[in-house]
């Protein structure tokens, strides 16, 4: 999250249009590897056997991820055509033996059938979206009763302090639009839905992940930079 200087704010779509062309298949800044940290951490060490779903999958990190921990079945659903594409090009490289497949879809909206994953995966997405409750329902929905969902967004606390979801397209900066989520409304909506939260981390950086020429709110150091939840279907 580098400081800038009146970025132009885009929506969602418009942003990952412009982005998709620069944005890599891993974690390719200091927050985002936190995040990514906390996410693995909580990810199960093996997916033998089981259906995963990225909801909001971009690039593809996180099917990569589920690939690798050998899931029988990986979709990865995103919004921007721009990004599947970039995921379809990452993913081709990799010869996993697993069915994979890319959609097209939004988390009010996701095309996927009723209780299809195992595991549900939604990383840093849910804060492109005004409302937390209807895409947790969706999140819900796809995961089977008893599975897991696993969500990462920027930590509130950044949102505060001016953080941006910003990026260089063009030679111009740019901005995704991002809402934050208090931690008492993750906990409201996860309750209303039937979403029980067995573990939530709040990733700090690591010093060694950033860049010895970077120019940053230094603040970044001393508070969390995601906030993430490992969420179970009970109902």
């Amino acid at each position: 999250m580098p400081l800038t200087p009146h970025p132009t704010m885009l929506a969602p779509a418009e942003a990952y249009a412009l982005w998709a062309a620069s944005y890599p298949a891993h974690a390719h800044n200091p927050v985002m590897q936190a995040e990514e940290r906390a996410m693995l951490g909580l990810l199960p060490a093996t997916l033998h056997g089981q259906a995963v779903l990225d909801a909001g999958c971009g690039s593809g990190r996180y099917m990569l991820h589920a690939l690798q921990r050998r899931a029988a079945r990986v979709t990865g659903v995103d919004l921007s055509p721009e990004m599947l594409e970039h995921a379809r090009a990452e993913l081709d490289g990799h010869g996993y033996d697993a069915e994979v497949e890319l959609r097209q879809g939004n988390l009010l909206e996701l095309p996927v059938a009723d209780g299809w994953a195992d595991l549900t995966v939604c990383g840093l997405v849910i804060g492109h979206l005004e409302q937390l409750e209807p895409p947790l329902a969706e999140l819900h929905r796809v995961t089977r009763p008893g599975g897991m969902v696993l969500c990462s967004d920027v930590h509130p606390i950044g949102h505060a302090l001016g953080w941006l979801r910003d990026f260089k397209a063009d030679g111009q900066r740019y901005a995704a639009r991002h809402t934050a989520h208090l931690y008492g409304q993750w906990h409201a909506a996860c309750a209303a839905l039937g979403l029980q939260i067995e573990r939530v981390v709040e990733p700090m950086l690591d010093p060694a992940d950033i860049p010895a020429d970077a120019h940053f709110d230094r603040t970044a150091l001393a508070v969390p930079v995601a906030l993430v939840f490992q969420l179970r279907r009970t109902l």
